[in-house]
Order: C-alpha cells, then sequence, then structure tokens
C-alpha cells in the first residue's frame, strides 16, 4: 500500500479525521496523477469533475512530497478557504506541520508612507466619520500584516481603501521612508521563506510577466506550482500580455502627483499649473467619449477623441518633465516615471497594427465612471509558454471545465501547453437521478424582442413549483435589468426574496440566499461560476441564453477576425468552445453534493435548432433531458418537499 493509498482509502487518514468523508477512486487517482508529476516535473492538465475532491486531491500531494509549493486560485475566496481552513484541516490530519504563507496584492495592504503623507496633510479623513478615523488610526499603530481585511469597516468596495494602499505604478520600493515596515514586502518576505505559498492568479501573471520589484524572486525557489480554477487563466494572461490605460490611472497620478508635490513644498500655484497640463485634455478626452456605456474597437472611435488621446499623449510627456524639474524626492520622481509609462501606453494604443509591439485588438471601453483603451494580443500562446520553459517545475493546471468531451485542445492550444500531459475524471454524481435538463418548447429567437420576458413566463411554473429555490442566471446586464425590473412589477410572493447582482456584495447575497431556502437570485457572469450552494437552498437553476461572447464586442470581433486571417474556423475553433465551457459553468451550479437534486431549465432554442446544439449538449453533465414541463415540474416539487420544510 503507497502512503496515498493509507491516506485516501476507506479508513485511512482521512477518513479518521474528517467525519463523513468518502474514499472517491477519482480523488485517490488525481493525487497519484499529481504526485507523478510532482516526482517527474510534468506540465499537466487534469479536468475533475464536480465531486471529485479535486482541493484534497492536490493539497495531499502538495503537503506530503516535501517540495516547495505555490498554489495559484482564480478567486480570492477559494485564497482564503485554502489557507485559513483546508491547508491547516489537512496538514493537522496528516501530521505535516509546514510553514505557510498567504500573499494577497497591494491593494489589500495599508501603505503606511499613504498614511503619513494624508495624515500630515489632515485630508484623508475628511468627509468620513471620527469612529472609522479612530479605528483605522488605531488598528494601524497595532496591526501586524496590514491587511485591511482586519478592519470590518472597511469593506472591498470602501472608496477609502485606495487612498490607504498603494499601487504597482505609485510604489517606490526601496526608496521610501517606510520600507523597512512596508506590510507589502513583509508579506513577500515571508511567502520567500514558506513551505507553501497561497496567492491568486493576478499575482502569479505579475511575477511572470510583470517583474516588478519583489515578485520575481517567488517562482526560482519553487518546485511545484498548482494553479486551480485554471480555466480563467487565457483571457487573465492576455490581459496582462496586453496593455491598458484608464481614466482612473489618470486621476490617480494626478492625485498622487499633488501629494508628492506639497511634501516638498512646491508653490500652489506651480502645482495648479502642471495639473492643468494633464486635467485639461484628460476631461475633453472624458467629454468626448461621454458616460454611456458602450465598448468600440479603437478604429470606430471618433477622429476628434483621438485626436484628445494625442493631447494627452503630449500632456502626459510635458507633465513628466515639469515634475522632473520641480522636485528631487523619490515620490516625485516616481510620479514623472509614471506620466511617462503611461504615455508610452497610450502611444501603443493609438498606433497602428502593424506597430504594435504585441499586434491585437485595440478597443475602448466606456462606462458611467469613465473609461479604459486597451491592446490586447492575439495569440499568447508563444509567450506563456516561454515563461513556463523558463522555470523548470511541475506544473498542474486544474479545474472542472478544462476540455470538452475529454478533448483539452482548446485550452491547451491557447496557453501553448499541447504537449503537456492530461487526465480527464468524470464527477461521480448520478446525474440521471439527480437532475432533470429541461429544454422548454416555444421560445421565441434569442434575438426577438421580449425575449427576457418570455423566459421568464415559462420559468414562473417551475418557480411555483420549486417554491423559490432558484438561480437565473443571464449573459448580459442588459437581460439582467430587464427582469429584476419585471418581477419587481409584478405579483412577486413575499415568501420568495428577490436577490438581484449588485444590489450587494456578491457573498451577501449568497449568504442570504443558503439562509432562505426559498430565495429567487438573478445573476449574470460572476455567478455563473465560483459559486457553491450545497443542499437545501438551490433547486432550480435557469439559463435564458447561450453564453456566447457578444459579436459586436470589439476583441471578440478582432480576434474573429484574426483567427479567419490565419485559416482557423473563428466560430468552430474559438467562440463555440469558449460557449460550451462558460455554459457548463453555468450550469454546474446545481448539482454539488451527493444529496442535491432539481432542474437545470436552459432557455436557448437554439440547442435544438441549430447544428452546433448538439456538442453543446454533449459537453454537459448526462443529466435527464426532457422537453415536457410536467417531468421538470414534478421533479421540482419531490425536491421542494424534501429539501424545505413546510
Amino acid at each position: 500500500m503507497t502512503a496515498l493509498d493509507d491516506v485516501f482509502r476507506p479508513g485511512g487518514a482521512l477518513a479518521r479525521a474528517f467525519e463523513g468523508f468518502v474514499s472517491r477512486p477519482s480523488q485517490r487517482r488525481m493525487a497519484e496523477r499529481i504526485a507523478q508529476a510532482f516526482e517527474q516535473r510534468e506540465c499537466l492538465l487534469v479536468e475533475a469533475g464536480t465531486g471529485t475532491g479535486k482541493t484534497f486531491a492536490y493539497l495531499v500531494p502538495a503537503l506530503t512530497s516535501g517540495l516547495r509549493v505555490l498554489i495559484s486560485t482564480g478567486t480570492r475566496t477559494l485564497q482564503d478557504q485554502l489557507y485559513t481552513r483546508d491547508i491547516p484541516l489537512l496538514a493537522g490530519a496528516l501530521g505535516r506541520p509546514l510553514t505557510t504563507a498567504l500573499l494577497k496584492g497591494r491593494a489589500n495592504y495599508l501603505c503606511l508612507a499613504k498614511l503619513a503623507g494624508a495624515a500630515a496633510q489632515e485630508t484623508l479623513f475628511a468627509g468620513e466619520e471620527p469612529a472609522l478615523m479612530v479605528a483605522v488610526r488605531d488598528w494601524a499603530s497595532t496591526t501586524r500584516s496590514g491587511d485591511l481585511a482586519e478592519v470590518a469597516a472597511l469593506g472591498e468596495s470602501h472608496p477609502l481603501r485606495a487612498q490607504l494602499t498603494s499601487t504597482r505604478e505609485g510604489c517606490t520600493g526601496a526608496r521610501c521612508a517606510e520600507f523597512s515596515r512596508c506590510h507589502v514586502f513583509a508579506a513577500r518576505r515571508a511567502a520567500l521563506e514558506a513551505d507553501l505559498v497561497v496567492v491568486n492568479h493576478h499575482l502569479l501573471l505579475a511575477d511572470l510577466a510583470l517583474k516588478e520589484d519583489g515578485y520575481g524572486e517567488l517562482l526560482p525557489g519553487v518546485d511545484a506550482l498548482i494553479l486551480d480554477e485554471a480555466h480563467q487563466l487565457p483571457d487573465l494572461a492576455a490581459e496582462f500580455f496586453g496593455v491598458s490605460c484608464s481614466s482612473r490611472q489618470f486621476d490617480t497620478l494626478l492625485a498622487d502627483t499633488r501629494v508628492e508635490l506639497l511634501a516638498v513644498k512646491v508653490p500652489a500655484g506651480e502645482i495648479a499649473r502642471l495639473h492643468k497640463l494633464v486635467e485639461a485634455p484628460l476631461r475633453a478626452l472624458g467629454a468626448r467619449l461621454g458616460r454611456q456605456e458602450r465598448r468600440l474597437a479603437w478604429e470606430e472611435l471618433e477622429a476628434d477623441a483621438r485626436g484628445e488621446c494625442e493631447s494627452l499623449q503630449a500632456a502626459l510627456g510635458a507633465l513628466a518633465r515639469g515634475l522632473e524639474a520641480a522636485g528631487d524626492s523619490a515620490g516625485v520622481a516616481q510620479c514623472a516615471a509614471r506620466a511617462r509609462s503611461l504615455a508610452a501606453d497610450l502611444a501603443q494604443v493609438m498606433s497602428e497594427p502593424g506597430e504594435a509591439e504585441a499586434g491585437g485588438a485595440r478597443s475602448v471601453a466606456v462606462t458611467a465612471r469613465g473609461f479604459a483603451l486597451s491592446v490586447l494580443p492575439y495569440d499568447i500562446s508563444t509567450r506563456f509558454r516561454g515563461l513556463i520553459d523558463q522555470h523548470p517545475s511541475a506544473w498542474i493546471f486544474t479545474s472542472a471545465t478544462l476540455a470538452l468531451a475529454g478533448n483539452f485542445q482548446h485550452f491547451s492550444t491557447r496557453l501553448g501547453l499541447a504537449d503537456a500531459a492530461t487526465l480527464c475524471l468524470e464527477s461521480p454524481f448520478d446525474y440521471e437521478r439527480q437532475a432533470v435538463l429541461y429544454l422548454p418548447a416555444g421560445l421565441p429567437d434569442p434575438g426577438a424582442p421580449g425575449y427576457t420576458e418570455a423566459v421568464l413566463e415559462a420559468a414562473r411554473p417551475l418557480l411555483e413549483a420549486s417554491d423559490g429555490g432558484a438561480f437565473l442566471l443571464f449573459t448580459s446586464h442588459r437581460a439582467l435589468r430587464i427582469a429584476a425590473r419585471e418581477l419587481r412589477t409584478r405579483d412577486w410572493p413575499a415568501a420568495w426574496p428577490l436577490l438581484v447582482q449588485n444590489d450587494a456584495p456578491r457573498e451577501l447575497l449568497l449568504r442570504r440566499f443558503r439562509d432562505s431556502g426559498r430565495a429567487v437570485l438573478l445573476g449574470t457572469a460572476s455567478f455563473w461560476e465560483g459559486v457553491d450552494v450545497q443542499g437545501v437552498a438551490l433547486r432550480l437553476v435557469v439559463i435564458d441564453k447561450l453564453p456566447f461572447a457578444s459579436p459586436d464586442d470589439p476583441q471578440v470581433r478582432a480576434r474573429a477576425q484574426y483567427l479567419q486571417s490565419q485559416g482557423v474556423n473563428a466560430f468552430r475553433d474559438y467562440q463555440l468552445p469558449e460557449a460550451a465551457l462558460a455554459l457548463k459553468q453555468g450550469v454546474g451550479r446545481l448539482i454539488r453534493s451527493e444529496e442535491d437534486r432539481g432542474v437545470v431549465m436552459l432557455c436557448d432554442p437554439r440547442l435544438l435548432t441549430r447544428g452546433y446544439g448538439r456538442s453543446l449538449l454533449a459537453s454537459l453533465p448526462p443529466m435527464r433531458p426532457t422537453r415536457e414541463p410536467e417531468e421538470a415540474i414534478a421533479m421540482l416539487r419531490r425536491s421542494a418537499r424534501e429539501l424545505v420544510p413546510a
């Protein structure tokens, strides 16, 4: 018997430590294959169907291998769960004490230099509650980690957080007067000394791609990397390898510039003059773009707006020269360097496709809060693979959605991992017994007026049968808003709390959903994945449309055109696989344990009227399909009786 056999077998170490532990052959097989990949320093892709227990399957080899391991996750929720719960519990069960570290992004740590500078100018807490000011200052004087999560009053969206934290561009590093006490660098030093480090994909990609101070030291000493929720990596990597500049970056630069110039006692008149250099073209560009939400290709941008971009680029250069002449502090020098960097990024966005260093889709995104200009590369495979080859460790990529019908080609091609070893493990759940896949008849084409209203009408009998307990998942924010408006104006049962995305933080909405047992939650993108509601609360998942990326999105359109120019069928080899993986994620919200039962209602009639519908259905778990509403209603009534007390 191997050491892993003894851990995972019935009556083994995990069964003795965790009440209710179920020994699953697929979990043991995953752990054994990962252990082998560790030994041979392989690159391994693992799809582990829901219920496999992939977290323990990769943590056990990580804890018992004797190697230095880095684990990267796609969400902060999983990152915190691993560090605060799963790793300590498992290390205790296995008798494997080890040093661990949790490393977050800069936006989570107090910047002592910012706190000191703002406090000296008495600007930080202007307009804030006095109690909050006292709480933050008292906490800042005693905290060891500097993690803002320790301050309950400072939620993730609190505006004060931006004034208390540093950015990569604004950090002066070793030149900072507070460097010896810096919480960010203290966290990094702890990570360098730990046996096991938990990060997220943004930090990992920063380490790989940006090489900012302090991050480049992490990977060389790592023997193995485990990337959970790996399906997010292709799009995230494209963002890191691309270029983006936003109105928020310009605003932050101006705000930091003012603080640094005041600190070196530059006259107010000179500060105003330097600010006006950038403020005038920035405001003019904002006025040209407007505040109506839209996305468009750079080529579609009005000539006047492009002219304002050129003026803004020139102004950033003038600001940099003015700052270099105004003072010689580290902070002022850093602001000058940021101005030049933003000017260079803006120039790359404005450059012709043949001139762009990376070559990619140039686009403009406008929201009510500002704008962003970006270039995303068409193909990151060579660059990503090159970065992996620079670090000859074991690389484990895992998720519940990496493959289509057991084929990893789409994922592996995007990241340059065509020669990686693969393992596909099906879910141990009995989907045929636990779930019905309902494909309603009679719905109009998804592009028809009133489609969302028709979906709600078709879903109402199922909601009544399930007595609430439903996710209504939409492929666009527009459809979400229409549905929320419709349901709020109808005769909505008081027994079904209506929870709508953006009305409250996601975790708060999910907690209310679980606690209610009869709630109906309306969500879009962020609720399609990374949401785990087991047991009584969730019995029905309604999906309005197939999750194809909008063909009007300029980046999707540009990438499709690029693929066509390379002789690739963009729909078959890009848009369809992406939709299949996203659909698989959405459908996967329903069955999260052996006890769960319910119905997935896929409303889009194209599943049965278009040729590609068959391949999309084949990518889903083997639920019992039906077109008969009575069968779905009967399943929901049974689930409601069994799972929700009267």
